[in-house]
């Protein structure tokens, strides 16, 4: 049986020109090969978005004195025609709060807090997405898509329970009249979408790029560049179809995935840019926009900042409305991020396929509920996956590809580079090309990269010793930017199969697929949102107060009985959770 993993975004292979073959004297290098040179790269070269520009202004939110009668929109109307008779460059008019955003120069700012109109001026907090930082190394599962329906099901989506809401009989086919999500609006307010990719075909009923402000909110920059498949990512873990899969690997048969909500429909909201990053008042203005186009749950999978008076009252005037707002509670280890920490907000943390807590993410008091959150198998945009393959002699070991690894076949003498920490630590290398195995954590990995590269390696394997011998690879990251060669992460025990057969050839074979394998609090998240919109499925007349105690109480307790800091309170169950409402 072909064992492989899918992860990251693609980059592009650029390996220098081959060498005479020829051993190499020790610390010397082989010509012409570059390594990690900055290159035009899909998606990681536009911009970041900042309602500040390179013109000196700063971005910032100006709130407005209220009076006890008035709207909070006619203030921030008013407000923005004062702000635009500064100079100042006015960006977003919030409707529930008595502001606007906007980008001053010092002399504007200076104004402004002179006006006894304005109440207060503050920055404009950057946010980020809450994917797994790619410094921070996991044990993940080998596992594979098949191609019957069932085959769908991921680890992640059985954890929950969601079959057994939809698919009770195990058949592969939703129940009729079983809670999908239907008739539930979910707003993803993230990076947006690859619009196109088969599994989201009809569950997609509005969008909006706020980046842009256009209605086009298609994960890529405005050079047409893919971003980093962030919200494309969240989105199938809620919402893509059953029974529409796109590429999963090589070779015709291979089965796609299905969502928590399969029924629900979806709302994306851009606000991320490819490289994860945001400002609050994009955010402002997505949750305002959510709200007009009827969603009942917004999913947000960023944060990282600290919280407002406005903040607070943002959040808090969308769950008056009848908004649920699920967050990522954060991939830091700490104390749970904001806005997950907020109040009004319901903060989700990750564990994994044996229920036990990632250790990145964040605990707290306000921690709600626990979620898979490692190595999840979710949609991204079409063809920036990767499905890899390795076969040493007869033997097709599980391998997975580091996020961001580039595509491409690769046979050549496996070579042991040690611990790839220097320009002489691969014994017998050639600048004919080899296959370096090196034992990672010595050095960063794009450095141990880059020295086996300038030995004349086309293709790198990392082994991981501190994994179990049982199945597990390591998530490793490659830089987003440069020129590398393809490259994989092993188990223990292949490892060890691979040190006992040096000197034999090794064959990497990494494509290009529609999915990937990724971890964080960010995952985590979707999969709640997903279980909400079952229930209020089934139970349409509920209000957020009421689905958010259902999903707690029914939760599956996971540390100290009752609600704790580590675990919240527990696991979000689908089933249970729709057993817990009359």
């Amino acid at each position: 049986m072909k064992r492989w993993g899918f992860v990251g975004l693609l980059a592009l292979m650029a390996c220098g020109p081959e060498s005479p073959t020829q051993g190499l004297a020790r610390g010397q290098t082989c010509p012409g090969v570059v390594v990690g040179e900055a290159t035009s790269r899909q998606g990681l070269d536009a911009p970041l978005p900042s309602r500040g520009q390179s013109d000196g202004r700063m971005p910032v939110i100006i709130r407005f004195h209220r009076g006890s009668q008035t709207r909070a929109s006619h203030v921030s109307s008013a407000g923005a025609t004062l702000t635009r008779g500064t100079g100042a460059k006015v960006s977003a008019v919030f409707r529930n709060i008595p502001a606007v955003a906007a980008r001053v120069t010092p002399l504007e700012r200076l104004l402004l807090e002179k006006s006894e109109l304005v109440e207060s001026i503050e920055e404009d907090q950057r946010w980020s997405s809450q994917g797994l930082p790619p410094a921070l190394t996991l044990p993940v599962r080998a596992s594979a898509l098949g191609a019957s329906p069932s085959n769908e099901y991921s680890e992640g989506l059985r954890l929950v329970q969601a079959p057994e809401v939809w698919d009770a009989d195990g058949d592969g086919v939703l129940d009729p009249g079983a809670p999908t999500g239907e008739g539930v609006r979910v707003c993803v307010i993230d990076s947006g979408l690859d619009l196109d990719h088969p599994e989201f075909q009809g569950a997609v009923v509005g969008s909006h790029d706020f980046l842009e402000d256009d209605d086009d909110a298609t994960d890529k920059s405005n050079q047409g560049e893919w971003g980093q498949g962030h919200g494309t990512h969240v989105a199938g873990i809620i919402g893509a179809r059953l029974g529409q899969g796109g590429v999963a690997g090589p070779g015709p048969g291979t089965g796609g995935m299905v969502g928590v909500a399969p029924g629900a429909s979806l709302l994306i909201a851009r606000v991320l840019d490819p490289q994860g990053y945001t400002q609050m008042s994009y955010v402002f203005s997505a949750l305002e926009w959510c709200e007009s186009q009827g969603a009942r749950i917004v999913s947000l999978s960023l944060g990282g900042g600290t919280p407002t008076r406005n903040s607070v009252e943002v959040f808090k005037a969308v769950l008056d409305h009848g908004l649920l707002v699920v967050a990522a509670a954060g991939n830091q280890g700490g104390p749970v991020m904001y806005p997950a920490s907020d109040p009004s907000v319901l903060a989700v943390g990750a564990v994994d396929a044996d229920e036990r807590r990632a250790s990145f993410s964040s605990m707290g008091s306000a921690l709600g509920l626990m979620a898979p959150g490692v190595d999840v198998l979710s949609t991204f945009p079409r063809g920036l996956g990767t499905f890899a393959e390795m076969s040493v002699n007869d033997m097709i070991p599980m391998s997975r590809s580091l996020l961001y690894s580039p595509t491409g076949n690769t046979l050549g003498r496996l070579v042991d580079c040690g611990l790839g920490d220097s320009l002489d630590s691969c014994e017998g290398a050639t600048c004919d090309g080899f296959v370096a195995y090196v034992h990672p954590g010595a050095v960063p990995v794009d450095q141990a990269m880059s020295n086996v590269m300038m030995q004349g390696a086309h293709a790198v394997i990392f082994g991981n010793e501190d994994a179990p011998a049982g199945g597990a690879a390591a998530i490793l990251s490659l830089p987003r930017r440069g020129r590398w060669a393809p490259a994989v992460s092993v188990n223990q025990a292949t490892g060890t199969m691979l040190r006992q057969r040096l000197g034999t050839f090794a064959r990497l074979s990494l494509v290009p697929v529609d999915y990937a394998y990724l971890s964080g609090t960010s995952m985590s998240a979707p999969f709640v949102s997903g279980v909400a919109a079952l229930l209020w499925s089934a139970h349409p007349t509920l209000t957020p107060q009421q689905v958010r105690e259902a999903l707690e109480a029914s939760a599956r307790d996971l540390g100290t009985p009752g609600k704790d800091p580590v675990f919240g309170h527990g696991l979000v169950r689908a089933r249970d959770a729709l057993q817990r409402v009359p």
